[in-house]
């Protein structure tokens, strides 16, 4: 089973890496195939989207502090772990003889006999597992849902603890997809002949047309329609700011913060690839991104621009699409990283930095024009009391209504924002609205 073994050891490395980093760097899966990659992925994203209950279990199978392990055999074990109680595919015996082969071969022949104690040991008690029990309510509840306790705490504070039991709980499901065809390209009715003569199964969404529920995006890989500009990867509720925008064939357009592209192929779908979107972003790694997929989608009406945008100078325009960095407490079932990597610092130094941006964008819309800011949190600050602190510096620009746009379940603010949830909607978490400059 060499090439198991190398999924298992690149998903430890990567994971060794993130610990000691904070950066997740999936180069090294590259040198895997097709299923492999798979599997290290499901390793990888799986074990941050149980993390905090895998080390629990560490901390009572093992007589070693958690602290005190070093960061590789930390993770073979939650990789060993993650094998024995979610990966459906692999035998218990497999699971434990594969961990124990890399703890030998990569540590020591002790190591190896101690990995094996360990995991055996959980074997066999796998029906009667402990839960965590510890009094602080707040740690008990981040244990079991893995979640980092600042977050947990704000959501509590937030949705009470019924409902934020099940917001980690969507995140910690794994994700399904929704595919967005790609009318420059291809007409939406040969797209779905496509999926129906490949047998893919998919549901249609009922919010905006031309976006599809897939439970894997492996057969559009495989087949090539990714590469082929068919089709490309975008959850719905990502759709719904350029929705909101509206933009017309024949108007200019800004995309800024536009990495890596997306809501810019969907505008130039909208419009028809008839008028000029201008995507700016500050990173040079992040613009080849847009550009390649420009071209590989046939977005024929996309110009670039590197530049900071809270420095540059603009001429103004009829429409500007901020989609603004955010902490991304929105995405956690597709980016279960992210909870490992932000904290409370991160989100009061991503509000300035977003305050900054709206200031900027608010300044390069024409009079009549519109300014749509979204985000991917569920986090009040970045959201909507960003907006309300907004409207209180520039009365020359009022809310509008998204009632014409998009469906009323994810509408707040009497249908002048909307708010997606994951474990309400089934999908992402987006927050966005529509800005008129009315003066």
């Amino acid at each position: 089973m060499e090439t198991a073994l190398n999924a298992r050891l690149l998903s430890m490395r990567v994971l060794e890496r993130f610990d000691k980093t904070q950066e997740l760097d999936l180069e090294p899966l590259s040198k895997l195939d097709h299923q492999d990659r798979q599997q290290a992925n499901e390793y990888i994203h799986g074990i941050f989207r149980r993390r905090s209950y895998l080390d629990f279990l560490i901390s009572h199978f093992s007589s070693i502090q958690l602290e005190e392990m070093e960061p590789f055999f930390r993770n073979l074990l939650r990789v060993g772990i993650y094998d024995l109680l979610f990966m459906d595919g692999t035998p218990d015996y497999a699971a434990i003889n594969e961990a124990v082969e890399i703890a030998k071969k990569q540590i020591s022949s002790k190591t190896g006999d101690l990995t094996n104690a360990i995991l055996r040991r959980m074997q066999r008690e796998l029906d009667s597992l402990p839960k965590p029990d510890f009094e602080d309510r707040t740690k008990l509840i981040a244990t079991t849902f893995s979640h980092p306790e600042w977050m947990v705490e704000r959501w509590v504070n937030l949705l009470g603890e019924r409902e934020a039991f099940m917001l980690m709980q969507a995140n910690n499901q794994r994700p399904s997809y929704y595919v967005r065809v790609n009318n420059l390209k291809t007409k939406t009715e040969n797209f779905l002949l496509r999926m129906e003569k490949n047998d893919i199964e998919f549901e249609e969404s009922d919010w905006l047309p031309g976006y599809y529920r897939v439970n894997s995006i492996n057969p559009f890989r495989t087949k090539g329609w990714f590469d082929k500009g068919v089709c490309f990867v975008q959850d719905v509720a990502a759709g719904f700011a350029p929705t909101i925008l509206d933009p017309q064939p024949g108007e200019s357009v800004y995309d800024l913060c536009a990495a890596p592209g997306t809501k810019t192929l969907l505008m130039a779908n909208l419009m028809e690839n008839k008028g000029a979107i201008l995507a700016v972003d500050i990173a040079a790694d992040r613009m080849h991104k847009i550009a390649d997929n420009a071209e590989k989608f046939g977005a024929e009406i996309v110009k670039l621009q590197r530049a900071d945008v809270i420095e540059e100078r603009f001429k103004l325009t009829d429409a500007v699409l901020l989609d603004v960095p955010c902490t991304g407490t929105g995405v956690l079932s597709k980016r279960a990283d992210l909870r490992w990597r932000r904290t409370l610092a991160d989100l009061k130094t991503v509000v300035e930095t977003q305050a900054e941006l709206l200031d900027a964008a608010a300044n390069m819309v024409k009079r009549g024009g519109r300014l749509v800011y979204s985000t991917c949190s569920l986090e009040p600050e970045e959201n909507m009391q960003q907006i309300e602190k907004f409207l209180t510096e520039y009365d020359n620009f009022e809310l509008d209504s998204l009632d014409d746009y998009l469906p009323e379940e994810v509408l707040i603010e009497d249908g002048k924002a909307y708010q997606t949830w994951p474990h309400k909607h089934n999908c992402d978490g987006h927050f966005g609205v529509r800005l008129l400059r009315v003066k």
